[in-house]
C-alpha cells in the first residue's frame, strides 16, 4: 500500500466472479500490479475464464515495471479473458486500449468515462466460458 493508505488500482468483483472491475488513478507500479494479479489469477482458476472492465479517472499511465509485469500477465493469461472494457477520459486512453488487442484474444472496446454504464453492460453481456 502506498504512503498514507492510498491505492491507484482497486478491484471488486462482479458477476459470481465472472466480472472483474479494476479502477485505476494516478500512476501504476509494478508493486500495484502485485495487487491485481492474485486478484485476477484466483478468479481465472474458479471460473476458467472471466471479464475485465478497467475504469480509468486521472489515469497518469503506468510506469515500466508495470507495463512489464502487465505484459507478463497477459500473455500468461491469452485466452482466460473473454471481454476488456476500458473506460476513459483522454485520447490517449483510448489509444492505449487498442494497443492492448494484439496482447490478449478477448474482445476489447473503448468507452468514454461518460458512458460506464453501457461499457458494464457490454463487459458483463458475455458470460465468460471455460476455454
Amino acid at each position: 500500500m502506498r504512503q498514507g493508505g492510498f491505492m491507484p488500482i482497486n478491484m471488486i468483483e462482479k458477476k459470481d466472479g465472472r466480472t472483474l472491475e479494476v479502477f485505476l488513478t494516478k500512476r501504476l507500479t509494478k508493486e500495484d500490479m502485485k495487487e491485481f494479479v492474485p486478484v485476477a489469477n484466483r478468479m481465472i482458476a474458479a471460473q476458467g475464464k472471466i471479464n475485465v472492465m478497467v475504469v480509468m479517472h486521472d489515469f497518469e499511465g503506468l510506469e515500466p515495471g508495470a507495463v512489464w509485469e502487465d505484459v507478463k500477465w497477459d500473455s500468461k493469461h491469452y485466452h482466460d479473458v473473454g471481454r476488456v472494457a476500458f473506460v476513459g477520459e483522454k485520447k490517449w486512453q483510448e489509444t492505449m486500449s487498442k494497443l492492448s488487442s494484439p496482447f490478449t484474444a478477448a474482445e476489447v472496446s473503448y468507452f468514454d468515462t461518460n458512458d460506464v454504464d453501457n461499457a458494464r453492460n457490454w463487459v458483463e453481456e458475455t458470460v465468460p466460458t471455460t476455454a
